[in-house]
């Protein structure tokens, strides 16, 4: 057993942006998390209308360079069928029971964890880490709060950027570029993502 400290960031990242990286961030330094591994949905259940698999993959990959601790983990690109995290959590600890899992989310996620597949043994198995932006209340759902569960509150900067934002100013060719990087910018330019066809 390992006993290492592992951090679960999850997300559609349709494009990834810099509040991802800067959230992502404050986990890994505020649990003092071992690795922190970046989980990029691959059918989300509760989104249609994605970039394909393989882009928002590259553009997280691009995205975390620069950070050993940080990395990639395909796991629920090549499941078959709708992502669940509670299966990716299942299939971590049955590979090594010893990792101590901190499930990293915003205060939207948290707000509907109650939704999500099996969110009373998801609860049973991680820590939650839930971001706490500046002069927001972290609430959870009532049936949240009457299940007993870890919570750990993360400190966040105040970065207003939204996915739908960047994919709006894309979709008008503006630079995106002070929202997600020199890098998927370039990337986003590149491939043509999030242009609305005439």
């Amino acid at each position: 057993m390992t006993g290492k400290k592992i951090g679960l960031f999850g997300g559609s990242f349709d494009p990834v942006h810099l509040a991802h990286r800067g959230l992502a961030q404050c986990a890994l330094d505020q649990l003092s998390l071992d690795h922190l591994l970046w989980l990029p949905a691959g059918r989300p259940w509760q989104k249609t209308g994605l970039a394909s698999p393989a882009h928002r993959r590259a553009m997280v990959a691009l995205m975390i360079e620069g950070e050993p601790r940080f990395a990639v983990d395909d796991s629920e690109l090549v499941r078959d069928g709708a992502s669940y995290t509670i299966d990716t959590v299942r299939a971590r600890l049955a590979a090594d029971p010893g990792e101590q899992l901190f499930l990293v989310i915003g205060q939207d996620q948290y707000a509907r964890l109650h939704t999500w597949r099996e969110w009373q043994a998801l609860l049973g198995l991680v820590t939650v880490a839930v971001a706490a932006r500046a002069g927001q209340a972290v609430e959870a759902s009532a049936e949240v709060r009457a299940q007993p569960h870890r919570r750990m509150l993360l400190a966040m900067p105040n970065m207003q950027i939204s996915s739908t934002e960047v994919r709006e100013l894309a979709s008008r060719g503006e630079d995106i570029s002070p929202l997600v990087g020199a890098a998927v910018a370039g990337y986003i330019t590149q491939h043509r993502l999030y242009k609305v066809s005439k």
